[in-house]
Formats: C-alpha cells, sequence, structure tokens
C-alpha cells in the first residue's frame, strides 16, 4: 500500500516536471500547459522511495506515460535523471528522478509485470488512522510467477523515439513513453492500464526478452 500525507508541495509537482518535461526528445510541442489525466503507485519494499506514474497530456495531444520516484536523499550516480527538488510539508525535501534511471523502480515495474500484480492500494494517514482513497488508474501485470530478488543494480537506459529501454543484470524492460506507441516482438510479459480517459486497456510497459 501507498501511504499518502496531507501535505503541501512547492514547488508542486506538475510545476517541477513541466520545465523538464518540455526538454524531453520524447515529449511533443504543445503551447498549452501539462495537466495530470492520471496516476498510479506501486510500493517500494523498502518503505523509503515513493514511485508514482503520471499520466499526463497538454491540450488535445496525446497522453504521456511519465514514471518518477521521490527520494530523501539523493540517489548517487543517478544526477543525469534528477529532475528537482521540492519542499514537502511533512517530510522535507524530497529528491524527484525520472523513474527509469531509479533501480527501485526497475525492480518493482519488473516485480508487477511478472507476478501479475497491480498498482498500491492508497491510503491518507490522518492522526495515526488510515483513510483508503481511491486511485485514479488501475493497471495489471500479465504474468503469474513473482522472482525473488531481481538484480536491479545497475541499470542502463536508452530512448529510441516513444520508447525507453532499461536494462539491468537480470531483465530488460521497456517503456512506453507516449501511449499508443507499439513495442518490438520480443516482449514476453506486458503491464497495461485503464483510467478514466482510458477506458480500454492500454499497454504501458513489458519485460522483454533479452536473446
Amino acid at each position: 500500500m501507498a501511504i499518502l500525507h496531507r501535505a503541501e508541495l512547492h514547488p508542486s509537482k506538475l510545476d517541477l516536471i513541466s520545465p523538464w518535461l518540455n526538454n524531453q526528445p520524447w515529449a511533443y510541442d504543445s503551447a498549452e500547459p501539462w495537466e495530470r489525466v492520471a496516476a498510479y503507485r506501486f510500493d517500494d519494499p523498502a518503505g523509503e522511495v515513493g514511485v508514482e506514474t503520471m499520466i499526463l497530456r497538454a491540450g488535445d495531444g496525446p497522453e504521456l506515460h511519465v514514471p518518477l520516484t521521490y527520494r530523501g536523499a539523493p540517489l548517487a550516480g543517478a544526477e543525469a535523471w534528477l529532475i528537482g527538488t521540492s519542499e514537502h510539508s511533512v517530510l522535507g525535501t524530497r529528491w524527484f528522478y525520472d523513474a527509469v534511471g531509479d533501480p527501485v523502480y526497475a525492480q518493482v515495474l519488473a516485480q508487477a509485470i511478472l507476478a501479475g500484480g497491480r498498482e498500491a492500494d492508497l491510503f491518507f494517514e490522518a492522526q495515526g488512522v488510515l483513510e483508503p482513497t481511491p486511485g485514479s488508474a488501475e493497471v495489471r501485470g500479465s504474468g503469474s510467477e513473482a522472482i525473488d530478488d531481481l538484480a536491479a543494480h545497475p541499470v542502463e537506459t536508452t530512448t529510441q523515439g516513444a520508447v525507453t529501454t532499461i536494462t539491468t543484470p537480470a531483465f530488460e524492460l521497456l517503456l512506453v513513453r507516449e501511449l499508443g506507441t507499439g513495442l518490438p516482438t520480443r516482449v514476453l510479459q506486458t503491464l497495461t492500464g485503464t483510467w478514466e480517459t482510458q477506458p480500454e486497456s492500454v499497454l504501458l510497459a513489458a519485460v522483454a526478452d533479452r536473446a
């Protein structure tokens, strides 16, 4: 489960992400501001890293798939993936990363895909009581077998068109950046999702055959 705080964030996530997103080669140009359409989270087994994926759109453009990780301290060696920092009124300074460069994201995404996992349940914490809150997106992995101790460090990341490849010692992931983009035929298992503006299941990511 993911525990949320009723807190303020300065700058806000969208204010922090938007300038970075405008400079990404896989993001389209638009005079309209970026808006959040939906989001889903995964759990970090160690409980240290926030893992949230946002579905964003500007104007009438296509929806983009933007995974983020939030950390309470900088991730060593991940300077190239740092989006920026923001002040959380409960948790203090948070370092925001493009999740494709974060080994925790690679691990939890691969586990969700291979084990047939789903998004984390969301709860607000209020005076020590956890209050469930509905999410805005539902995702599901196509696999059926969890693999323990996936070696997800180090990660190597390349992007071609609107697909980012995340390579680790144990597996390779393909991440769709612009939704509707197809993936190579070497896909083994997939992550798909639905939300209010996307009632039919759409491909989000996959574990690929490295052979």
